[in-house]
């Protein structure tokens, strides 16, 4: 019996450090000037003080964002969305807003990260894959790409 109830014990203090957890934390960054974490869950760009504290919602659609990448000078956020059916390339500021798009292809791009100047968001993607070019074309093999921030 004293098993039974130290099973059950156990069990109830999982769960309760599992609600209190949140399991969705995704692709956390850290901006440049060490002030912020940018994070995706559940499909939303979050952002909260390094010091800790209440995380801000900076996305609230019902598309999924994610990849979240911070300027050099840490006011602006890029981030893949599936807003317009394709994971295209979006920009907002780093206190949240209207975001902006940037990429139009029907295909997948992703963020990878800014210029050294902030200037443009460098992107991977399966763009341009002339057969000639490659072996064995495939959507795995992505090339760079920059877009105007």
């Amino acid at each position: 019996m004293k098993k039974l109830l130290l099973c059950a014990a156990v069990g109830l203090m999982g769960h309760t450090l599992s609600a209190a957890t949140p399991l969705w934390l995704r692709d956390v960054r850290i901006s440049p000037d060490g002030r912020n974490i940018a994070f995706t869950y559940r499909g939303d760009i979050y952002k909260v003080p390094v010091s800790g504290g209440q995380a801000v919602r900076l996305t609230a659609q019902p598309s999924y964002e994610s990849l979240p990448i911070w300027s050099p000078d840490s006011r602006s956020i890029a981030f893949a969305s599936d807003r317009n059916g394709s994971q295209d390339l979006y920009i907002m500021l780093a206190d949240g807003g209207a975001a902006r798009r940037l990429t139009t292809y029907s295909g997948t791009e992703t963020p990878e990260s800014f210029s050294h100047d902030g200037k443009y968001v460098l992107f991977s993607s399966a763009i341009q894959d002339p057969v000639e070019s490659a072996a064995f074309p495939s959507g795995r093999l992505t090339e760079l790409y920059r877009v105007p921030a």
